[in-house]
């Protein structure tokens, strides 16, 4: 391997990912920054790599990049599972969990999830106008979210509550926002360790009841080990579903040929999923840490470092999709929104359900709309959240 490094690396001011333009236009980011080199310095440190081969490449060596809790603390206990656990633990994990969301058991949510969408539309439509986040975004997943694990929906507000605490904890400096967190953390553990007790006095028919019933390898799951598996599922199931709703509707609240080209051939909204995932990448990297001393395409990396793989920026790299910077919704491209390897996202066939059922039921209700003029939007780089997306329309 050989590196892409350029002699202006060392003007590069990693800082510039907290710019709220490039929370806006990560893209131009992207372009900019691969122009400079494959890999490039972290914001917190360690490496962010930039091109399409060289995140591939890390992706798919979790022996040299771990994905383990060293590279990420959100304030929990145990291990994500199976998001920090390597192989080759990682796929006795994956043997049970997978089938759970399996594209033939996710699609037969459609039904409920179709039911969800237009009975949120329901409350709005005749008002002209909707705060997205609040209306939608927020909402759709995180009722997809309990019927799943059989929770009741009068505890949403407290999920949201604990969710919000751990992936955006409140404070005016990293030591009080470390410990909101860690807070919000325990307090998901809390709440997950009480409600296993309680399936254990009275089993139910849902994914609580499964896990403690469920073996890998012969043995039962332990508490923490559903825990990690619980942890995981509230991080991922009431925040990357609604960022993406966000980035989607967005950009195409936007870009009025795009809305118009949906209405005026629904079929392509599987493919403009995966277009849009493309293009937004509202995850837009990963963490990983090095086990040992090694490199990436030439650049040395010491054991115990941080290593961001930037998946929107390989998802926009021209070596691998020439046309990259044009959208075009009917193409179905490959990309890594959702991660490559063994670590790819457990719930991907869930999540393209919610988003092409939304953007279907959507489009079908409410054909042209527009943000609300004179709104200035804000974005969050990393986790691409808005603060809030007005929509008006006819």
């Amino acid at each position: 391997m050989t590196t892409e490094m350029s002699d202006t690396a060392s003007n590069y001011d990693p800082a510039i990912v907290f710019d709220p333009a490039t929370g806006l236009n990560p893209q131009a980011y992207y372009k900019m920054a691969r122009a400079i080199g494959s890999v490039l310095p972290g914001p917190f440190g360690g490496h962010q790599v930039m091109t399409h081969e060289s995140v591939e490449w890390v992706l798919q060596h979790p022996e040299l990049f771990s994905s383990s809790m060293e590279a990420v603390d959100l304030g929990q206990t145990v291990p994500l599972i199976p998001l920090q656990v390597d192989p080759p633990d990682h796929s006795k994990y994956r043997k049970l969990l997978d089938p759970i969301f399996a594209p033939k058991k996710m699609n037969a949510l459609e039904p409920d999830v179709t039911a969800m969408v237009n009975g949120l539309i329901d409350q709005f439509i005749d008002t002209g106008s909707c705060e997205f986040t609040t209306d939608i975004s927020v909402p759709l997943p995180s009722q997809v979210f309990l019927r799943l694990l059989g929770l009741p929906l009068s505890e949403l507000d407290m999920f949201l509550g604990m969710k919000t605490g751990i992936l955006h904890p409140p404070g005016d400096d990293i030591d009080e926002m470390m410990k909101n967190q860690h807070t919000s953390a325990a307090d998901v553990e809390r709440y997950f360790t009480e409600a296993l007790g309680e399936r254990r006095r009275k089993p139910a028919d849902d994914i609580l009841s499964m896990f403690l019933a469920a073996e890998v390898d012969g043995a039962k799951l332990t508490d923490d080990e559903i825990l990690g598996i619980c942890f995981l599922f509230i991080i991922a199931g009431l925040d990357t579903v609604t960022d993406t709703l966000e980035c989607f509707f967005s950009y195409l609240a936007q870009h009025p040929d795009q809305q118009a080209r949906i209405v005026a051939d629904p079929t392509i909204i599987p493919s403009a999923v995966e277009e849009l995932l493309r293009w937004e990448t509202p995850v837009t990297g990963v963490s990983r840490v090095a086990t040992q001393d090694t490199e990436i395409f030439g650049c040395p990396v010491h054991a115990g470092e941080g290593i961001n793989p930037t998946l929107g920026s390989a998802n926009t790299d021209e070596t691998f999709l020439p046309d990259a910077y044009i959208v075009d919704l009917a193409r179905n491209p490959k990309h890594f929104a959702f991660g490559v390897g063994v670590h790819r996202c457990l719930g991907s066939h869930l999540a393209r359900l919610e988003l092409r059922t939304t953007l279907r039921e959507w489009h079908k209700r409410i054909p042209a709309y527009s943000i609300v003029p004179g709104t200035e939007l804000k974005v969050s780089y990393g986790l691409r959240q808005f603060e809030s997306l007005p929509l008006v329309f006819g």
